[in-house]
């Protein structure tokens, strides 16, 4: 009876640690309990919430552009016009000089995004990797013009821009934007994280310190520049308040300025043709800022070191 005991029982090697237990499921099978599903249908309703409220006034708009003037204010408001009137969109260009607003606004903002690029590298780059007398002086002084609002400087830009001879053009909205505060400081932050081993690398070979910015610097910065090229351009497509101080002839308006003279005088002109204008410009944005958004999450997930 004993042998037989003896030799019924398993060896030690076939028995497992959990032999006998049930298997427990692996993280990801778990079921989540009640307050965690509650947790994410609670966040999901929220930015569901969020993205509704921010998106209405963009459907409102389009929904208006495309009916009659006498149907854009009735109560309770309609979402769905009840004739689509693309008629409107072209009424854009034929009751105002759209078309030469629209030419303006790209030159004056391409203009500015690309002087905003060249001189936020450069300043960028000087801050982060010359040495040099002042320094940190100087960068703390472009820092301490982001905190002085445009409201203050206004005239006396305006009075120079008037001794120059740039009054009601465009080189008057253009120039003056190109230094900026805030991207010098975002180039010099990515420049910071850059290693220098390759501008000595660079030097031993014989190279310049404008080929190392060039050549070495200037390629890894791209997720950089982006940033500060969406941001330039996102401003200044829609800037109102420099474009309304120093320019004065119709033909020299930019985008903003022609919404307005859209409106008509007193707003008697027609609201289905002003957000048909509104429509129209918000486009370029949009198309821009998809773009340029790949970009630097492409940029961003190949890393700062590049072959």
């Amino acid at each position: 009876m004993a042998v037989d005991a003896l030799t019924s029982r398993p060896a030690s090697s076939d028995v497992t640690p959990d032999a006998g237990l049930p298997d427990s499921p692996p993280p990801r099978e778990r079921r989540r309990g009640p307050r965690q599903l509650l947790s994410h249908y609670g966040s999901l309703a929220l930015l569901l919430f969020a993205a509704a409220v921010m998106l209405a006034p963009l459907l409102w708009a389009v929904s208006t552009s495309l009916r009659v003037p006498a149907e854009s204010f009735t109560l309770p408001p309609q979402w769905l016009p009840t004739d689509f009137v693309w008629e409107n969109y072209l009424a854009v260009f034929e009751v105002s000089q759209f078309a030469r607003y629209l030419t303006n606004n790209i030159i004056v903002t391409v203009a500015i995004v690309l002087g905003q690029m060249a001189t936020a590298s450069l300043a960028g780059y000087a801050f982060a990797k010359l040495e040099f007398p002042g320094r940190k002086l100087l960068f703390g002084l472009v820092l301490a013009t982001i905190m002085v609002p445009i409201q203050v400087t206004i005239v006396p830009v305006f009075i120079l821009i008037t001794q120059i001879g740039w009054a009601d053009t465009l080189l008057s909205l253009i120039v003056p934007a190109w230094p900026t505060a805030f991207g010098t400081f975002l180039m010099r932050q990515y420049f910071k994280t850059v290693p220098d081993e390759l501008a000595e690398a660079a030097s031993i070979d014989g190279a310049g310190q404008w080929q190392i910015f060039y050549r070495v610097y200037l390629p890894l910065a791209k997720p950089g520049l982006a940033v500060v090229a969406i941001l330039a351009f996102n401003y200044h497509w829609n800037e109102f308040f420099r474009p309304l101080v120093f320019l004065s002839s119709p033909e020299n308006f930019t985008l903003p300025l022609g919404l307005v003279n859209l409106q008509g005088y007193m707003g008697t002109g027609s609201i289905s043709i002003v957000l048909a204008g509104i429509v129209i410009s918000l486009i370029p944005v949009l198309v821009i800022f998809i773009i340029a958004q790949r970009f630097v999450i492409e940029g961003l997930m190949r890393g700062g070191l590049k072959g």
